[in-house]
């Protein structure tokens, strides 16, 4: 079964408190430890300029990188140490989308299911994913990056801010899951024909909503030590995906994501086992 994860890989500016680490990043790259663990039939599809990113992932070969002339650029910042669910962020709005022409000649002959992480607004025109519909399997979704528009400039970067994006539903229709935090959900809403919606809630846990809208509560476990919460929901999808794909239940996905994300944030960077 070939999970294809489409979407950015980044470079990352993490302050915490008054301590400063360049990272590379991206939900894509954080993804695709978790898949290396759990589910490691993967390909990993990024797009930026600089090719030597794709060293940092778990396992290079897995990962085809389509050049662009520019690479997104993301700076997280965590002013309160004692409080990782208050972020701060800016980006540079890189303007290199996916095309369809992008990836006709690099996709596997076979594909079982895609999971789709723009991290704005340009990195998916609507033609691309209505060619990733038309292999007619299982599409996972970020929501996060259609909803993502620059605000203030700082320097050379901007602000983010949330807006509502009027081709949303059409990008949604046919989707079979989407994942997206409360903030995004407060937007958006959740009146939406998909099978699954999950709804991340930070420290506070997540929300899995079916499309009969039963709603499955997943509680956050807890950590008594906070590292490191970049790429968090990233790995709380990754896990989650890899449970259903291997046909778990909802709740049982959710519960192990949730462990799973919490072993994320003990350590700096991506979810690693060994550390």
């Amino acid at each position: 079964m070939t999970l294809v994860v489409i979407g950015p890989v980044t470079n990352d500016l993490i302050i915490i408190g008054d301590e400063k680490s360049k990272k590379v990043g991206g939900a894509t790259y954080f993804q695709s430890f978790v898949f290396e663990e759990f589910f490691s039939d993967y390909l990993a599809i990024v797009n930026c300029a600089d090719e030597s990113l794709a060293d940092d992932f778990p396992d290079s070969a897995k990962v085809k990188v389509i050049g662009k002339k520019d690479t997104h650029y993301f700076v997280n910042c965590y002013p309160d140490e004692d409080n990782l669910d208050i972020r701060q962020q800016l980006s540079n709005f890189a303007d290199i989308p996916i095309l369809r022409t992008d990836l006709e000649d690099i996709l596997p002959s076979k594909i079982d299911a895609f999971v789709v992480n723009p991290l704005n607004r340009f990195d998916f025109p609507a033609e691309t994913i209505d060619y990733l519909k038309s292999f007619n399997v299982p599409i996972f979704m970020s929501v996060q990056g259609f909803l993502r528009i620059p605000d203030v400039k700082v320097n050379d970067n901007y602000t983010l801010k949330l807006e509502y994006f009027n081709q949303l539903p059409s990008i949604l229709a046919g989707v079979d899951a989407i994942f997206m935090d409360d903030a995004e959900a407060n937007m958006i809403g959740i009146d939406y024909d998909i099978d699954e919606i999950v709804v991340t809630e930070g420290s506070h846990g997540s929300n899995i909503i079916s499309s009969q809208k039963k709603k499955i509560r997943i509680p956050a476990v807890k950590c008594d030590e906070v590292v490191d919460t970049t790429g968090c929901g990233d790995t709380y999808m990754a896990t989650y995906i890899t449970q259903k794909l291997l046909s778990k239940s909802s709740e049982t996905a959710g519960n192990f994501a949730s462990f799973i994300a919490s072993q994320k944030i003990k350590n700096h960077g991506p979810y690693n086992p060994k550390k």
